[in-house]
């Protein structure tokens, strides 16, 4: 992923726990803000300008007769660094090979590419990997290169409740979920234990419940990012409200590899392009 769409993926992060995350709030880390404040006892030291802090004293007590006090120490603010942990679900249904198109593939390397990532760049994150067929359940990193399809309807809801339940156990304040999927829901788990299933086309009833899903996960303050790995139209439409409902991002990539994406960021309601994933 190129930087700029790193960025808006991680999006406005909360300040919690000191990680590799840039955010709008100031503290603990490197980039520095270019603004300035009085030294506070407990600011490192690394932290001081001397410029600034010598252009102080000579202020507040003269050239003549130079000296350099606490109370002329001035501070450079940096942008504090967050931890984020992320829960990456990955469709395992047959539709993701239905009708001679391989959409698995794609899949596992937009889910590599982001575990590379994270592991590289982030390191102090936790990421989580789950798979939703009938039902869901969860993966370690090894097995991503050898993950197939099954004989599988697409239980989204399901997913996203496995998903919600790992992050609620996650101190981080910073969660979300990536979400790669061709985008058609066709199965729910009822009470009973049983099974409803509609694979023709999007079913009202299991599409509400996805979307109550979304919902709850924004009252949460967990942000959906939604990687479709298909260019259906109806399918894109029910991600479209799907991502509306939980005020997430949604990127659209279609079978020719991971060269151009559209990028959807309804927080921002904006759409770019994405080029060279």
């Amino acid at each position: 992923l190129r930087q700029n769409a790193l960025n808006q993926i991680f999006g406005n992060l909360k300040k919690h726990g000191t990680g590799n995350h840039k955010t709008k709030k100031s503290g603990a880390g490197d980039e520095l803000t270019g603004e300035f404040r009085d030294y506070n006892f407990g600011d490192s030291l690394d932290k001081i300008s001397m410029t600034e802090s010598i252009k102080n004293a000579q202020i507040n007590n003269g050239i003549g007769n130079f000296s350099l006090t606490e109370q002329d120490l001035i501070v450079q603010e940096t942008n504090f660094k967050a931890q984020m942990s992320t829960v990456l679900m990955i469709d395992i249904s047959h539709s993701m090979i239905l009708y001679g198109e391989d959409r698995i593939t794609p899949a596992k390397k937009v889910a590599m590419a982001l575990i590379e990532l994270i592991r590289t760049r982030y390191p102090k994150d936790t990421m989580d990997i789950l798979v939703f067929g009938n039902d869901a359940w969860m993966i370690s990193v090894k097995d991503l290169p050898y993950l197939k399809v099954g004989p599988y309807h697409t239980n989204t809801v399901a997913g996203l409740q496995l998903a919600l339940d790992i992050l609620r156990r996650k101190r981080n304040t910073n969660k979300q979920i990536f979400m790669i999927t061709d985008g058609k829901p066709s199965c729910l788990r009822l009470s009973d234990g049983t099974y409803y299933k509609n694979s023709n086309g999007l079913d009202s009833y299991i599409v509400e419940k996805c979307y109550n899903m979304a919902a709850q996960a924004r009252k949460l303050h967990i942000p959906i990012t939604t990687f479709m790995i298909a260019k259906d139209p109806y399918l894109m439409q029910f991600i479209q409200h799907f991502t509306v409902a939980n005020q997430g991002k949604a990127f659209y990539t279609g079978l020719k590899g991971l060269g151009e994406m559209i990028f959807e960021d309804y927080e921002q309601n904006r759409k770019r392009n994405i080029r060279k994933f």
